[in-house]
């Protein structure tokens, strides 16, 4: 199978070294506008995906996402950040790295070329058919994921992926593809640029658009969100005084009462 990875094809710019930092900052920022574009024109593939997605976490199932290097570090990322922010379990979204937990800080040597970790990491959850799994990968071809989406096609378990190259591996291994292409890097070859910020902007996506549809947004507003610190507190306050119309002694008093903005605002009798 033969392909063109793009985002390793020769940067647009050359001589990187002799330009100064304005000049550098100047082309790395004009890069990066092309991505929302890049992202704009998958947005049927995304869509397609985070229906699949909420059908699955309906039935009682839970949203893996796998990736090795940068992708492996935003998914993780992205999971982190579901629990503080719309108040599901730690174990509804789950991030996968190759390598394990050193790897979100350390490169951990050829963890992402293993054909059978990925899916050895999968069977660490119990993963069943009513989970799903999305492969990230800038190249689309990194060995963890891919065989991973394979193991889990021949167990009937939903797949989608996140990847900046067309007609890829992992896309064409994967149920649901999402295909950002974004071109060549700044620096050639360095996906944690444009891809990676295209595999951000997908991936807040995916877990925003899920849990507003699983009802974890009222309005606009987490109301479910975790009240971990401080300025949470106080946002949790201010969204209680302005859905209840009530003072800000009486907002905080049925946020300790409650202990979340949707248990205050739900239980709140004038």
């Amino acid at each position: 199978m033969s392909f063109t990875k793009v985002t390793e094809q020769d940067s647009n710019h050359s001589d990187l070294e002799t330009k100064s930092v304005s000049e550098l900052l100047s082309a790395i920022n004009n890069e990066d506008k092309t991505v929302p574009y890049a992202v704009e024109k998958a947005l049927p593939q995304i869509e397609r995906l985070v229906k699949k997605v909420v059908e699955q976490l309906k039935l009682g199932g839970r949203l893996f996402y796998m990736g090795a290097g940068t992708s492996g570090r935003l998914g993780v990322v992205d999971a982190s950040e579901c629990p503080p922010t719309f108040g599901v379990p730690h174990e509804l979204v789950i991030g996968l790295i190759a390598g394990g937990e050193t790897a979100i800080r350390k490169a951990v040597e050829f963890a992402e070329d293993s054909t059978v970790q990925g899916w050895s990491d999968l069977q660490q959850y119990a993963i069943s058919k009513n989970d799903i799994v999305i492969g990230i990968a800038a190249s689309g071809t990194t060995p963890y994921v891919l065989h991973a989406l394979k193991k889990c096609n021949e167990n009937g378990i939903s797949t989608g992926s996140i990847t900046c190259n067309a007609n890829c591996p992992i896309s064409l291994e994967a149920q649901l593809p999402v295909e950002v292409v974004v071109g060549p890097e700044f620096v050639t070859g360095s996906s944690r640029m444009k891809a990676g910020t295209a595999q951000k902007l997908v991936l807040n996506m995916i877990s925003t658009a899920t849990m507003i549809q699983l009802g974890k947004v009222k309005g606009n507003k987490m109301v479910d969100m975790q009240l971990s610190n401080d300025k949470l507190v106080e946002r949790g306050i201010r969204m209680i005084q302005a859905e209840l119309q009530v003072s800000n002694e009486e907002a905080a008093k049925l946020l300790k009462e409650y202990g979340s903005v949707r248990g205050a605002v739900t239980n709140y009798i004038k």
